[in-house]
């Protein structure tokens, strides 16, 4: 065999990988920085120690919120049955009479749930019912002692608001302040896209107080509805009947009498119908099981939280030492 031969194989003693310049490098931070979460596993230990003990104690701090919902279906008012059919088919002609009968783009469903949302509503309904202390000012609640106030905020024996605040804002909540509480935090609506079912919920510290509100809520916005199509029923009628005293031919006359029927029959079903716009499949009960905080997320968060930061810690306090060395 010719050792000076150029082509000869390559044998296992000739032979070396291609190593990366970096490779052993790497390796050797690696094993430094490893080296250093070690040194400073004291701190680290601490570090998350306390943020640990911190999440325990603010996740107790929290009071246990409570939701209540209710399951409800579009009646066919509301999805475009029973008068909105018979609707239909005196569309022209009320059309030519100037009266609106339906067939509008946006069904009354969905107009229901914006009225519901709605800042006039909400605010019609938090004093309706006189619950602004409920909504502002409730620090916790217990099977044993009820309700419990904030009596910073609010005292309940003088029915007095006593928080401290600076101006423009008074030490009675604005409707405001209020509608954006109860939109943000009380009040949850849903419609499902498949079924068309719509979900109300509320949640508060209170079982009973978010049961007893979310039965509100369906009741205020049924009647709503209601004396909403009836007043609206109603001018349309005294328009029709002043167009058909001056009217004085038959076939017009025909028309005036059939939109007069339907405006009537609109008056007659809205009364009769305690639930107008929404039915309730599912009501709303008091939970027994609080709806959040989740506390032993909140731990967990807390504590993963506190090791990422004391590791970062001790990795730049070892970068600091190391740049006073070389300084």
């Amino acid at each position: 065999m010719n050792d000076n031969n150029p082509k000869a194989p390559l044998t296992p003693l000739n032979y070396e990988p291609n190593r990366h310049p970096d490779y052993q490098d790497d390796e050797i931070d690696l094993r430094e920085l490893f080296g250093i979460i070690w040194q400073g596993k004291w701190w680290i230990i601490a570090i998350t120690f306390v943020f640990a003990v911190g999440s325990v104690i603010y996740s107790l701090s929290l009071p246990n919120i409570y939701k209540s919902e209710a399951t409800l279906a579009p009646t066919e008012e509301a999805s475009g049955g029973g008068l909105s059919q018979m609707a239909g088919q005196l569309g022209g002609l009320a059309s030519l009479a100037g009266v609106n009968l339906g067939g509008n783009t946006v069904d009354k469903t969905t107009i229901a749930i914006e009225i519901l949302k709605s800042r006039a509503f909400i605010k019609s309904f938090v004093e309706k019912y006189n619950i602004l202390p409920e909504i502002m000012a409730v620090e916790e609640w217990s099977r044993q002692s009820g309700l419990v106030y904030n009596k910073e905020i609010y005292d309940p024996a003088t029915d007095e608001w006593v928080r401290d605040v600076e101006p423009p804002k008074q030490p009675r909540p604005s409707s405001w302040e209020y509608v954006q509480v109860f939109k943000n935090e009380v009040l949850s609506v849903a419609r499902d896209d498949e079924t068309g079912l719509v979900t109300i919920a509320v949640n508060h510290k209170s079982p009973k107080i978010a049961e007893q509100l979310t039965t509100w809520l369906i009741d205020e916005i049924n009647n709503h509805m209601r004396e909403r199509d009836i007043q609206e029923a109603r001018r349309s009628l005294e328009y029709l009947n002043e167009e058909l005293q001056e009217t004085a031919l038959s076939n017009m006359q025909q028309v005036f009498y059939q939109l007069i029927e339907k405006q009537t029959q609109t008056i007659m079903l809205a009364n009769v119908r305690p639930e107008y716009i929404f039915q309730v499949i599912d009501p709303p009960v008091a939970p027994e099981q609080k709806a959040k905080p989740s506390r032993a997320l909140i731990c967990i968060i807390g504590t993963f939280l506190g090791g990422f930061l004391s590791v970062g810690f001790v990795l730049l306090r070892n970068l600091f030492r190391k740049s006073k060395d070389v300084a």
